[in-house]
């Protein structure tokens, strides 16, 4: 066995034990990404083996607190992918507005540029009002952020280009203020907005939705638990219910690839069927 194998079988115990420790499940993760920012965690807590992180994982808390922002990925910005949210205009908003309410789920928030742009584009489509809007993370720290809603005012300017490629029906500077170089989002876009813990790896479905967006966070899953997270959607979807996917992401090839049609195959729209 040699250095790589014998440091994924290590990293593979490391994996377990902060399972058994924490009930925080990474197990079935992709390899090679964790294998990448595990490294990065051992050079920024001056651990040259990866035992001697395990060994501070598991015996200080709060240094796993800190850790986790190596095991999750935090990369966000406001109406990524511009066409996506176009395509949620076009194809997805004039069914929902024949439910009397909604329930959308935003998996995967991360800091909440995603949950915060959904909240933007469902009040001008004159829907916030009637919906509840579930955004959930395993990151407390970052669901922290997330329901906070304050960014650099130097990333505005990128959003605000997003915004308006993804149809934007005003002006993106119209739902935050600024002070000290922060633009905190407008506190009446949060009233319907619900921010929550749960991990797509070990948890259940809480509610029927009719929308559920996860962007960029199958794609740090291998297959096994990429088909879960799907399962969990399939569920949570009412019939004809809709599924939004990252731009790199796709069900083509998964457990559930019978049980959505396409409905913005570029955008990766999508529509529960069975």
């Amino acid at each position: 066995m040699n250095e790589a194998e014998l440091f994924d079988l290590e990293l593979r115990v490391l994996l377990e034990a902060i399972y058994q420790r924490y009930h925080y499940d990474f197990r079935e993760y992709a390899i090679s990404s964790l294998r990448r920012r595990v490294r990065q965690a051992m050079s920024r807590f001056g651990c040259p083996r990866l035992a001697d992180l395990q060994h501070r994982l598991l015996h200080e808390p709060e240094l796993f607190a800190q850790a986790m922002q190596f095991f999750t990925v935090q990369v966000s910005e406001m109406f990524r992918d511009p066409e996506y949210f176009l395509a949620l205009r076009e194809h997805a908003v004039p069914v929902l507005r024949t439910y009397p309410s909604l329930k959308v789920w935003v998996a995967g928030c991360s800091t909440g540029e995603e949950v915060w742009s959904m909240a933007i584009l469902l009040q001008e489509e004159g829907l916030l009002e009637r919906t509840l809007l579930y955004a959930t993370d395993i990151n407390p720290e970052a669901l922290e952020a997330a329901e906070r809603g304050v960014f650099n005012i130097d990333r505005m300017a990128q959003f605000s280009g997003n915004y308006l490629r993804a149809g934007g029906k005003a002006s993106l500077s119209d739902y935050y203020s600024t002070a000290y170089n922060g633009a905190a989002m407008d506190r009446q876009l949060k009233r319907n907005i619900v921010f929550a813990d749960h991990s797509l790896a070990t948890d259940a479905v809480f509610s029927e939705v009719q929308l559920v967006s996860c962007r960029n966070v199958l794609i740090y899953f291998n297959r096994e638990l990429q088909d879960r997270a799907i399962g969990l959607f399939h569920e949570a979807l009412v019939h004809r219910g809709f599924l939004g996917l990252g731009s790199k992401e796709s069900l083509q090839f998964g457990r559930h690839a019978h049980d959505f049609e396409a409905v913005a195959r570029e955008q990766r729209l999508y529509r529960r069927i069975s």
